[in-house]
């Protein structure tokens, strides 16, 4: 058996590593990795696993993220590579990120500086909301359905999901491009 019958998905390989790399501390990651490839998924055989396992211990690097990087590019080439390396340090990154802010939030002058990160991004998404706005003048029915949103989200402080599941479809069949009719002989 040398590949799955099916081609894994991206999906299914970046949630397999995911797993592994939130819930694997310390050593016995690559055991974990043969169980779940080999033993359970029959994604690859023996051979096929411990030719990478054997490739991740000589190349420089983690061990870990060379067998995820060997498991992806087995099974759906660069971009399963990069799935499964993606997969694998997700978790642990948004770990630490949020560590790292529990401390950040604790220095003198971080708020201040969030808020002024957030005072930018709020400028930022004005300026594309006006961009977009004066283009939407010269086409009455985008006007519309822009007056429409500011006043049902903005003023009336309707939810959003149920203000957009009405308003993108009209907004959708009002921009629609339409084929214009031809002009019957002796019309003019």
């Amino acid at each position: 058996m040398s590949a799955p019958a099916q081609p894994v998905s991206l999906f299914a390989i970046y949630r397999l590593c995911f797993v592994v790399g939130l819930f694997s501390f310390g050593g016995g990651l690559s055991a974990w990795f043969h169980r779940e490839v080999v033993q359970v998924r029959g994604w690859m055989t023996d051979e096929e696993f411990f030719s990478g396992y054997s490739l991740a211990q000589i190349l420089p690097g983690v061990n870990s993220t060379n067998m995820s990087v060997y498991i992806g590019q087995h099974l759906r080439g660069a971009l399963g590579s990069s799935a499964a390396l993606l997969g694998l340090l997700t978790g642990p990154f948004v770990i630490a990120a949020a560590a790292v802010y529990h401390h950040l939030v604790a220095l003198p002058g971080f708020p201040a500086i969030m808020a002024g990160v957030a005072a930018a991004a709020v400028g930022m998404v004005f300026r594309m909301g006006m961009t977009s706005a004066r283009s939407s003048l010269r086409h009455i029915p985008s006007l519309a359905v822009l007056i429409a949103t500011f006043v049902a989200i903005g003023i009336m402080q309707w939810p959003l999901l149920p203000v957009l599941l009405v308003l993108v479809p009209l907004s959708i069949a009002a921009s629609w491009p339409r084929a214009s009719t031809p002009e019957k002989p002796g019309d003019a």
